[in-house]
Formats: structure tokens, sequence, C-alpha cells
């Protein structure tokens, strides 16, 4: 019986391949759109990402992420370290600023000051020169996305002489950062440098980078130094995910996601359930005949469902195989840096996919259950 269904399947070639089109476009249009959802909200976090070594983040109370921030008082530094369970803590800094290029052009970018004597802060990697560089005056590391929005494409970034506050900035070295969710150029330099090169306020430090002693708890530790300094004190993971939080809460970039998804599982039901109807409608006399030779409707069911599992698995592998080759081909695209497809993604669009094929196949197969034996000779 399956090599019946198969065969009653494939026999209508049109009905097929549009039953393979429904299915593919959208489950590429639920696991693309998703994919992006999830990446571009992630860079929400990117700031904590790009500073691995840190396994507590400290701050002031009104701070909620890398880009919203407020600034503490030097001392807070000092408190932070005299709190028990801490095994070094060091300033962290990070503020806005305009910075003229050598041709005049002005340009927003980002500020990041790293501790001097160990350079904790600084992403892991250097796509150019390494992390003693910053050894030498006036020198700042460049993310390798800012370059795109910073310089032309044939232009080398290396040497480049910028003036921020009014300051000289040379830039030796390229940073492998993930991007910003804004996608800023920036900058990265010495705690001491980039004091020089950020407006001058009365309060400076904007984050306390700490690290745990062996045996401590982060979240214990964390904890201590709230209530002992009274700044907060989040773990890595926790204002990662404070970062991803505030993109949700205060964009509309979940609510226009949301609705390409919910159109891509419209548009499967009606074009697979339409196509799988006319299949249906097409064949009823088949199924007629085989009611007539005494097949069982319980069989007939499973007829149809091996013909929606079929349908269903060619597709669904078609789509996810789109989403792998749409995100392979702009992995160049600075747009697109560190994009991966979660697990979870391909997951909720196979369940999607069963929803469409269980609610249109259920629709479709009423009519082949209400058939009668006698439609064959009519």
């Amino acid at each position: 019986m399956l090599w019946i269904a198969i065969r009653m399947l494939t026999g209508d070639a049109q009905k097929f391949y549009g039953l393979l089109f429904g299915i593919a476009f959208s489950t590429l249009l639920i696991t693309q759109q998703l994919t992006i959802f999830v990446n571009l909200i992630e860079r929400g976090a990117s700031g904590v990402y790009n500073a691995p070594e840190a396994e507590i983040w400290v701050m002031d109370p009104v701070s909620r992420t890398t880009e919203v921030n407020y600034a503490m008082p030097s001392t807070a530094l000092d408190e932070v370290r005299s709190v028990k369970g801490v095994e070094w803590a060091v300033p962290h800094l990070r503020a806005p600023a305009s910075v003229r290029s050598s041709t005049g052009d002005l340009e927003g970018v980002q500020i990041v000051g790293v501790d001097d004597a160990t350079l904790i802060g600084l992403p892991e990697r250097l796509l150019e020169a390494n992390k003693s560089i910053l050894s030498q005056p006036d020198t700042v590391l460049i993310d390798d996305v800012g370059i795109t929005n910073l310089f032309e494409s044939d232009e080398d970034p290396i040497g480049q002489r910028l003036e921020l506050n009014d300051q000289r900035a040379i830039i030796r070295g390229v940073a492998d950062a993930i991007p910003s969710f804004t996608s800023q150029v920036t900058l990265y330099t010495k705690y001491s440098q980039a004091l020089n090169y950020v407006p001058g306020t009365r309060n400076r430090l904007t984050f306390v980078l700490v690290g745990i002693k062996d045996g401590e708890s982060a979240e214990a530790v964390a904890q201590a130094i709230e209530d002992q300094t009274g700044l907060k004190a989040e773990t890595r993971a926790e204002f990662a995910q404070a970062g991803v939080n505030f993109i949700i809460e205060n964009t509309g970039i979940p609510l226009n996601f949301g609705i390409t998804v919910a159109l891509g599982f419209i548009v499967g039901v009606a074009i697979v359930g339409l196509t799988f109807s006319l299949f249906i409608r097409d064949n009823i006399k088949q199924f007629g005949a085989l009611k007539a030779i005494g097949v069982t409707n319980r069989k007939i069911a499973g007829m149809v469902v091996s013909q929606a599992a079929m349908v269903g698995s060619i597709g669904y592998a078609l789509g996810v195989i789109g989403t792998v080759l749409f995100i392979l081909g702009f992995s160049e695209n600075p747009t697109f840096k560190g994009f991966y497809i979660p697990w979870q993604v391909p997951f909720v669009s196979m369940v999607a996919v069963i929803v469409i094929l269980s609610l249109t196949g259920w629709l479709s197969l009423r009519s082949v259950m209400r058939t009668e034996p006698a439609a064959v000779f009519r």
C-alpha cells in the first residue's frame, strides 16, 4: 500500500512539485527569519562576549547593558577589589565619541578602554598585530566590521591617523570582534589613553571587570559585591542576557520577525492545503476503487499520512538546505558576520511543517473517508 501511495503522489508531477515548493518555501522563510532574529538579538550581548575573561560585571545600579550605562566614581574599583572572593578587578571604559578621519569625515564610534597592565577587556583574537602593540603611544585597535564603515574597500586602515577629542589616534591593529547591534565602529585602547579620547566628566569608570577565586561561585561573589558596595554586579551570563532582553523589550524586531514567520506559516498552509486538496479530489476514484476491493479506512489514512510524510521530509530538507546556503553565501558580508543556525530553529521549523501537514492532511482526509466504494463506478 505504501508503494501505491507513493506512485499516486508522484504520478501527478505538477501537484507533487507544488507540494514540495509549498513546504520548502515555508521552511526556508521560517528558518531563515528565525535565524536572523536570533543572531541579531544576540548582538545585544556582543560587548560581554568580546571581554571573555570577565566573570562578573560591576556597574552603577541604573546601568542596563554595555551600551546603556552610567559611569561610576574611580573609587568603586578599590571597593570591588576589597570584596571577599574577588581574585582580580580591572577598570573598563565604554563611551561614545566622534572621530575625524584623515579625509575630514566625521563618524560616531565606541571607545573601549581596557586595563593598562593586563589588557583584560580586549577581544580574544586580533586579525592584525598583537595585543602588545597597545604599549605604543596613541595606539588604537579597530574592529574588523568597523573598517568597512570608516574606510573605503581598497584602503588599508593600519597606520591611519584619526582625531579624537583633539587627540591623535593611530590605528595599529585590527580586532576580530563580534559586531554590536548597530554595527558601530569600535576602537580599543588602554584605559589611561581612553580617558583622553572621551569628553571629560566627573565620573569616568563605566564598568569593573572581575575574576573570582578558585572554588568561589560567580553568583555568590556577585551578591557579596552588591551587599558590600551598593553597586550592581551581574555574572557574565546574566549581563549577556540583559543585553538581549533590552533589544527585545525596546525595539520592534520581535514583532516584525514574528509577522514574517507567521506569514510563512500561513502561506505554507494555503499552498499545501490547496494543492493537497486538489490532489485528493483528482484521485478520489482511485481511493474509491481501493475501498471497493476491501481496503479499510485505516489503511487509506495510512496512505495519506505516508504521502504527507514524504512531501514534508523532502520539502523540509530543501528549506533547511536553502537556509544553510543563504548563511554561507552571505558569510563574507560584515552584516552577517558570525551568523549561525541554532539547533532550536530547525526544530521549530520542523514542528511548523508537521502542523501544516497535519492540518491540511486532516482536511483532505475527511473527503476520502466519506468516499463510497461505488464512487468508482459513477
